[in-house]
């Protein structure tokens, strides 16, 4: 802050697109979640119209008591067929479902296991356990591999991993990982598919589906917050894990549910995704160029395979410095330090819509390269 450099907080005066205002400041938005470009959809903005003016603005209490609309049960029904999966409970955030979830379906005696790259709300899932927590170097088999041969046959081993990593950009390789799953007794897996949705698949069903291995994984989680263009999330599994968790699980049951107008909002945004196809056909077509551009101009971007472009600068101070620098020329991206990585491995973080244009991704590249090469980082 004394430095004139704090880039957290600032304030937005208008729609996320990929230009926004900041109080008369313009600047190119490279730092949201909202990869479909959805978030300004006037068709979602009408139906959320609508269900404000049907249900009124809040449920007024949990799912679990006087707080189910038939807007909330149609909503677990399409996504549940959306991602294959039997059923599904939706939350009023994605950080509760990961942290409600991961203390309810394993306990004393068995095992979560979890990427140490793993998001945080998966961090403090865990933490709410009383299972016994194991981690393993990020994407490494042999490590994940060597925590699973020291464990008992005894209890569920579960593991438990980003599909996309948040800041880095990289996939979990879920093909491997299942594999583990029928190479050792009592393996379940749970994928977070936060940053997969919208993204990979079929009409952007995420990553499970991008490998083709939906079946396989016992637990999939996702949020409405990025590429839905709402708030809340899910947690989709079998029919008798669901009602379980219907049941038991905390954060759950002791909620408000979602407001009607963010349900109906990640409705309308799944029923654009299964009629627009095209929209992941941008956001990819788009991502490929920033892809290229970046390693074109001497940008260090790691092992990204998504629209998440991280770009290393390995020092926090001028992590920060190039974030403010970045903002002032008209480019909005996000610092990102420990605990959210490494301090050595410090980054911005560089995020794609399908909304976005070439141009507009050629200007952000021109103003960072200066920016980069000034700092002596290029």
């Amino acid at each position: 802050m004394a430095q004139g450099v704090y880039p957290y907080f600032r304030e937005i005066t208008s729609k996320q697109g990929t230009e926004v205002d900041m109080g008369g400041h313009k600047v190119l938005m490279f730092g949201s979640n909202a990869y479909t470009g959805l978030t300004g959809d006037q068709r979602i903005i009408e139906k959320a119209k609508e269900a404000l003016d049907k249900y009124g603005s809040g449920c007024a209490g949990s799912r679990f008591l006087n707080g189910t609309l038939d807007l909330h049960v149609q909503l677990e029904k399409e996504i549940s067929e959306f991602i294959h999966k039997d059923d599904c409970l939706c939350f009023s955030t994605g950080f509760s479902v990961n942290q409600g979830v991961l203390a309810m379906v394993v306990g004393k005696g068995d095992y979560i296991i979890c990427d140490d790259r793993d998001h945080a709300s998966i961090v403090d899932g865990r933490r709410l356990s009383f299972a016994r927590q194991l981690h393993y170097k990020h994407n490494d088999m042999e490590d994940l591999e060597r925590v699973l041969q020291n464990l008992p046959e005894e209890g569920i081993k579960l593991i438990v991993v980003d599909g996309v990593f948040s800041m880095e950009g990289d996939l979990a390789k879920l093909p491997e990982i299942v594999e583990l799953k029928h190479k050792y007794p009592n393996v379940a897996i749970m994928v977070d598919e936060a940053h997969g949705i919208g993204v990979f698949g079929d009409h952007g069903r995420g990553v499970c589906d991008h490998f083709g291995i939906t079946d396989e994984i016992d637990l999939i989680m996702g949020t409405f917050s990025k590429s839905l263009a709402s708030i809340g999330g899910f947690i989709a599994s079998d029919k008798d894990t669901i009602n379980y968790l219907r049941h038991a699980c905390r954060t759950y049951i002791f909620s408000a549910s979602n407001t009607p107008a963010a349900t109906a909002a990640a409705m309308e945004a799944l029923h654009i995704l299964l009629k627009e196809p095209e929209r992941i056909e941008k956001l990819w077509s788009v991502t490929k160029y920033a892809l290229k551009r970046f390693r074109e101009e001497g940008f260090e971007i790691g092992d990204t395979e998504s629209p998440i472009i991280p770009l290393y600068v390995h020092d926090i101070e001028k992590t920060f410095k190039i974030t403010a620098l970045a903002f002032e020329a008209g480019v909005f991206i996000n610092p990102v330090i420990p605990p959210a990585c490494a301090p050595q491995d410090t980054l911005v973080r560089f995020a794609l819509m399908a909304t976005h244009t070439e141009e507009q991704v050629e200007r952000g590249v021109q103003i960072l390269k200066k920016i980069f090469k000034e700092q002596n980082i290029i």
